[in-house]
């Protein structure tokens, strides 16, 4: 049974609540799949991908075709699921649960050592990738976007790190798409590089949790990642 069957039996179980009365999509998260954790966490991720998609849409006010298309590259939705998808979508905008509070439940799904839980930045990079789609990201997306990763506990330096990969490598700093200084020696800067390579290939995403349709994620880091070696060792070069 692949994810989205799984997510199909979710989404008609939200459904089902959604009649009933308030909906809170996080809550059920916390017993959905309970005998089998590692199938929760893949499903956590596609939901929290699905839900906060929509929450930061709402946030912005405004959801245009670019960030339907970047939604939909992301996810790689068969096209039988696309429906499912959108109920999902259309049940966390009407949520009775706060983007905080779903976030942070999102995050507890990592226990205590969230911190270094590889998972919440992917999320984050996902939310980045369907924010900068319409080729701006608006005060409010970017508002939405450092909530969600204090929430997280990501780091202020780290957080750069991450919107550094998302803006566009005429405007951004390659150095800082690295993470890494100015005067770091090139010989440095190539051993960084690989190591960002290895622990961001697609394989070790999945290895911890990401789901096989989400690769894309993985794929778009590390053009970023290469795009920005790439200039440094022009630059080197010169």
């Amino acid at each position: 049974m692949s994810i989205w069957d799984r997510i199909g039996d979710f989404i008609a179980r939200m459904s089902a609540s959604a009649r009933g009365g308030a909906l809170d999509i996080s809550e059920a998260l916390k017993t959905a799949f309970a005998g089998d954790p590692e199938l929760r966490r893949r499903v956590a991720f596609s939901v929290a991908m699905i839900a906060l998609s929509a929450k930061m849409a709402k946030a912005d006010g405004v959801v245009t075709q670019d960030e339907i298309r970047a939604f939909q590259e992301i996810f790689q939705i068969p096209h039988e699921e696309t429906r499912n998808v959108a109920r999902l979508y259309n049940l966390a905008q009407a949520d009775v649960a706060g983007f905080e509070s779903y976030a942070a439940r999102m995050a507890a799904l990592c226990g205590s050592g969230r911190e270094n839980c590889g998972i919440l930045e992917d999320i984050l990079d996902g939310l980045f990738h369907i924010a900068k789609a319409d080729g701006v990201l608006h005060e409010r997306e970017g508002a939405f976007l450092r909530r969600i990763a204090e929430i997280f506990r990501v780091s202020e330096a780290h957080y750069q790190f991450i919107r550094a990969r998302h803006l566009d490598l005429g405007e951004a700093d390659p150095f800082a798409v690295l993470g890494i200084g100015h005067d770091l020696p090139f010989e440095e800067v190539k051993k960084h590089y690989r190591k960002l390579v290895a622990s961001n290939h697609p394989d070790r995403l999945i290895a911890r949790g990401l789901p096989q349709e989400f690769i894309a994620i993985a794929t778009n880091r590390l053009a970023a990642i290469n795009s920005a070696y790439e200039m440094i060792e022009k630059g080197a070069r010169a």
